[in-house]
């Protein structure tokens, strides 16, 4: 869930109220909203970094910081917080947001080249005429485009950004893919001109660029946008050029947003031109551009689609638990919607769902606004029309009855981390990590946490590492799941659920293991029998001592081991005395 922080005293000027910290997170609430934390930029350099020093000179002016639905991207800003609060507490109906054709000149041109099919096919464009910054909201806007690509454009990889100063560019515009040899300018707050291979190099150690090199650093050619005298714009999804860099004093922007996905685009565009057009001369309205794909069509953007829909009265009522009049409904629905009252039939009411909110996908998002309109808190709370009895997962039920019968046995329970690193299920235990049907994580962020585990047996071996001064016997148990890659599982992989337990002593203690196993055997009834009940059988496991480690069979089927560990084994975990383990299968036993 995103986190916008927006100023106190900004915010309360904006909304034309005061109101205390209280008052505040209850309004947020029956918005639906969350106040999050009450701070300041000192505080939260101070936490970030931990020392007092470092914020010195930072700012003491009151922020709220609000948790946002990760789809209401109209709410990432300012702009939009106020609008949004402002029609919920009436002070002003919705906007009606228009384009508009220029005043002078011809409208903006944006032409798509065949060759953007290669890395970035789409791209869409709008201009913001007359528009006026002040620090706050020039801050805010830049503050937005963040949050978007963070969000809905995926760290840039679906959308990305691009803002100019307009008045420092002739159209028509461009939108190309070249080799990186071809394509020269000086990126944004630099004074050096450079190839977009030598960008490449230069901004491999930037701390917040260099995460979106990846996207077309291995491509044959780059995207780049270039007006009629070659004055590159932008390399998105990169960086700007220095060019056309905005500034406070900037009265006209040009925005484009280049794309792999063209709906994600007109969203991001959409949101962008509807937060920021209040600063316009003329509020509200937004400047159309021509886009030009390579098929030759022309399409104009943004989109600023108004769509109608319509809900039946009854049927709300009905699925929220409310007793609401059309009139009623109609009039609370306008506190987040533009509402009105069907004409031909009395239980219809016509709602519009304007362009800045693109997370009203069916008429159920709709149902939610009413009751969020209406308030959850009022809704009366009525006893559910059927009578069910719960009762436990059979699984997780069997878990908490053994987890206590071992506990009884003298066994202490660990709770140990589900991700590991590959040496930790392979090299350690003797085995190769190629056959391992383990489940791999893309990106691992430290070396700790590589796969998913596949035995119980690491972490119980870890967590004696940790305790290794604790007086011996060390008997450690835990009852949880691995996971396993399952090519025939809907998702590749599946749960486990396994019994793990370790004895650590002078001498291994392979009767102590062995009489928990017979004891919990015992507990599910399981007799000691080769066709109906358990048994071992000796097997060889690289992980255990030769000669000292067998299967525990379950009528027929190989359900666990039991055994000693080898001494490499616990060399590479670093304990120094010696172990005897059992881990099984129980899922068979529910």
């Amino acid at each position: 869930m995103p986190t916008v922080g927006v100023k106190r005293d900004l915010l309360f000027k904006a909304l034309g109220k005061t109101y205390t910290d209280d008052e505040f997170q209850k309004l947020c609430f029956a918005y639906g909203l969350e106040l999050d934390e009450v701070t300041t930029e000192k505080q939260m350099i101070t936490k970030e970094q931990g020392e007092v020093d470092a914020a010195k000179d930072a700012s003491e002016e009151i922020i709220y910081r609000i948790d946002i639905p990760a789809n209401r991207y109209d709410l990432l800003c300012l702009e939009g917080l106020v609008l949004g609060l402002q029609v919920f507490l009436g002070k002003i109906s919705y906007p009606k947001f228009m384009k508009v054709e220029p005043m002078k000149g011809a409208v903006q041109k944006l032409v798509i080249t065949e060759a953007t099919k290669q890395i970035r096919p789409f791209a869409v464009a709008a201009v913001l005429r007359d528009i006026s910054f002040t620090k706050d909201s020039y801050n805010s806007f830049i503050d937005l485009q963040d949050k978007l690509h963070q969000n809905i454009c995926r760290k840039r990889a679906l959308v990305a950004i691009g803002t100019h100063d307009l008045d420092t560019l002739k159209g028509p515009f461009t939108f190309d893919a070249k080799p990186p040899k071809a394509i020269k300018f000086i990126p944004l707050n630099q004074e050096k001109e450079m190839t977009a291979d030598e960008l490449m190099e230069f901004y491999s150690t930037h701390a917040q660029l260099k995460a979106y090199l990846p996207i077309i650093r291995d491509s044959p050619v780059y995207p780049v946008i270039y007006d009629s005298n070659g004055v590159v714009l932008s390399l998105p999804p990169i960086i700007n050029g220095d060019h056309s860099k905005i500034k406070l004093e900037t009265k006209n922007v040009f925005i484009e947003c280049t794309a792999t996905d063209l709906t994600k685009a007109n969203i991001v565009l959409d949101t962008l031109v509807c937060m920021f057009s209040v600063h316009c001369a003329k509020p509200f309205t937004v400047e159309s551009c021509d886009v030009v794909n390579p098929s030759g069509e022309t399409v104009q953007y943004p989109e600023l689609a108004f769509r109608d829909e319509t809900i039946s009265v009854e049927k709300v009522n009905a699925l929220i638990g409310i007793k609401s009049s059309p009139v009623e409904m109609a009039k609370i629905l306008n506190r987040l919607l533009p509402t009105s009252q069907s004409v031909l039939d009395k239980d219809q009411l016509k709602v519009v769902v304007p362009p800045t909110r693109h997370d009203m996908m069916h008429v159920c998002d709709i149902y939610e606004d009413v009751a969020i309109a209406y308030g959850y808190n009022q809704i009366p709370k009525t006893l559910p029309g059927t009578m069910h009895i719960a009762r436990q997962y059979p699984l997780n039920k069997l878990t908490e009855q053994l987890r206590e019968q071992i506990a009884q046995a003298g066994f202490t329970e660990g709770l140990t981390f589900t991700l590991c690193s590959r040496d930790d299920i392979s090299t350690k235990l003797n085995h190769k990590i190629e056959e391992i049907s383990a489940v791999h994580i893309a990106n691992p962020k430290t070396l700790e946490f590589q796969v998913v585990r596949t035995t119980l047996i690491s972490g119980l071996l870890k967590t004696l590492a940790a305790n290794r001064k604790m007086p011996l016997p060390l008997k450690l148990f835990e009852v949880s799941d691995v996971v396993l890659a399952d090519s025939r599982a809907e998702v590749g992989a599946r749960n486990e659920r396994r019994i793990c337990a370790v004895n650590c002593n002078k001498t291994a203690g392979f009767e102590v293991v062995h009489g928990l196993l017979d004891r919990v055997m015992q507990l599910l009834e399981v007799p000691w029998d080769k066709e109906n009940g358990y048994y071992l059988r000796a097997a060889d496991d690289p992980a255990y001592f030769p000669g000292r480690c067998a299967s525990i069979v379950y009528k027929g089927a190989d359900i666990g081991r039991i055994g000693v560990l080898h001494p490499t084994v616990l060399h590479a975990f670093e304990i120094t005395t010696p172990c005897s383990v059992v881990e099984f299968n129980m899922e068979l036993f529910v």
